[in-house]
């Protein structure tokens, strides 16, 4: 099976969680770190979810699934492990946390460095090689590169302001900042030499 990988955006978006376990904890903490609007389905939480319920992060059903409950959702994770429960399952997209043959999307490892992200994923063949490369990248992309993202934030957005037609010199420019050379000057921590640099070219496309 295929997966089209894509970042979404759930922030005030319906998501529900049916299960109320380990696996469905970790699931509501990714989703709330992503401005998730959580609703969780079961007779039963974790004290985690719990101390969310009573600190009304989440919404919480408390009962077994139903149909009708997914009316609305905009993404779905089934994280129970009840046998049949995902062939019962419609509403938006859909995750199965033990099947991956029935899921409509898959979670992959991912890494955080700021605004920087990176997922990874074997489409659900092994998990557990998927953490050790994110791993690795992890190690790669640390460090300054939260930074540097911070700096090319504004530094795109002044160099397509600037005051020239050169629209070929900007283009050129934009794609320095994001070429292999930069990447290479920040990993070896040279970002505040690369900076000046950057800012130097962009002083003079404006003149």
């Amino acid at each position: 099976m295929k997966y089209y990988p894509v970042f979404l955006n759930l922030t005030g978006k319906k998501c529900v969680v049916i299960g109320g376990g380990k696996v469905a904890q970790r699931k509501v903490s990714s989703l709330l770190k992503a401005g998730a609007v959580v609703t969780v389905i079961s007779p039963a939480l974790t004290p985690g979810l719990a101390g969310l319920k009573n600190r009304g992060a989440i919404r919480h059903i408390d009962r077994q699934y139903e149909d009708g409950d997914l009316r609305g959702a905009f993404l779905t994770v089934s994280a129970t492990g009840a046998v049949g429960l995902n062939d019962k399952i419609t509403g938006g997209l859909v995750n199965a946390a033990d099947q991956p043959e029935k899921c409509d999307y898959i979670v992959p490892s991912q890494i955080t460095c700021g605004q920087l992200a990176i997922a990874v994923s074997t489409s659900g063949i092994s998990p557990a090689l998927s953490r050790t490369i994110a791993a690795e990248l992890r190690q790669m992309f640390g460090g300054d590169f939260s930074s540097y993202l911070s700096f090319l934030k504004k530094f795109r957005q002044k160099v397509i302001a600037s005051n020239t037609e050169r629209t070929a010199d900007k283009t050129a420019l934009l794609k320095m900042a994001g070429s292999s050379a930069s990447v290479a000057a920040v990993r070896e921590g040279r970002l505040k030499e690369l900076k000046a640099r950057l800012s130097k070219m962009l002083r003079e496309l404006s003149k």
